[in-house]
């Protein structure tokens, strides 16, 4: 009894969630796709646009180092 109590919770749940996730799996893509658009037209324009790709991957790289160091920033 309390099996199919469970059961058909999780199920309800996921009925119910599931619009919410394919809606934001989809604003999500769209952010990315027009971000992506945006930056290609940005280095195609660009005078130097290795510059621009080489100041990008050390931005991320800068991230990655310092998300290992365990480095924090401060909080208010």
């Amino acid at each position: 009894m309390v099996v199919d109590l469970v059961a058909v919770s999780s199920w309800e749940r996921a009925v119910v969630w599931l619009p919410a996730l394919v809606v934001g799996v989809g604003l999500v893509g769209a952010v990315l796709i027009l971000l992506g658009r945006a930056f290609a037209v940005t280095v195609r324009e660009a005078r130097h646009p290795r510059w621009v790709v080489g100041g990008l991957a050390a931005l991320v790289a800068a991230v990655v180092v310092l998300t290992w160091l365990g480095v924090e920033l401060p909080r208010e």
